[in-house]
């Protein structure tokens, strides 16, 4: 692991770090939960992905969101977070310009993750996206895109039940759910299980 620092089209300093193999085959940047309810870049789920994707070939990047930690700036209501995600992927574009980019987001982190359309990104991995923290037209401008998605679902989510969610992407373009049996949103004791569909997605994607 190594710190690094991403930097945002309106000038903030966001803490990050990198965990990357010796020969990756692709990378991640990892977007982490909500930042008004404790999430930060070393979250359950966030921080299970980091340890185990390396062991995959693969480079990951997790960086807080503006206000939290080490970051600059003020937590803004997921309007200024876009810019956050996007500093992330010029970073890992800047350190890996030949690698496939996925967007890996939790909860917060998988809204913000899936509103962000840049043509540098391969696909999108959304773990418990609650679809609501952006306006409805950016989700289905993501429905809409043919590059590939997987959603990440928990069986027992206490904010949205997976039923809700399949029923809100059935029209997605190119995407894929699965659910995650007994889990609850946080995925207390399931980590492993979406660690092992994220490796398997990213697995798949390099053929």
């Amino acid at each position: 692991m190594r710190a690094t620092h991403c930097t945002t089209a309106d000038g903030l300093r966001l803490e990050a770090e990198w965990a990357e193999p010796d020969n990756a085959s692709a990378v991640v940047v990892l977007c982490h939960p909500h930042p008004a309810f404790g999430g930060t870049m070393r979250s359950i789920v966030i921080s299970a992905l980091f340890e185990a994707l390396p062991d995959h070939g693969v480079a990951c990047l997790r960086f807080n969101f503006r206000g939290v930690e080490g970051s600059q700036g003020e937590y803004d209501e997921g309007r200024s977070e876009g810019q956050d995600v996007v500093a992330a992927i010029d970073a890992a574009s800047a350190t890996h310009p030949a690698l496939p980019i996925t967007l890996v987001g939790w909860s917060f982190g998988a809204d913000m993750a899936l509103a962000t359309l840049d043509a540098r990104v391969r696909r999108w991995i959304a773990i418990a996206p609650p679809l609501r923290f952006r306006p409805a037209s950016d989700y289905d401008t993501a429905g809409n895109d043919p590059r590939p998605k997987l959603l990440v679902l928990a069986e027992h989510d206490e904010f949205r039940a997976p039923s809700e969610i399949e029923a809100e992407v059935a029209l997605w373009q190119q995407t894929r759910v699965e659910v995650v049996a007994g889990a609850s949103h946080f995925f207390v004791g399931r980590t492993q299980r979406v660690v092992e569909l994220v490796a398997r997605d990213l697995e798949d994607a390099a053929g």
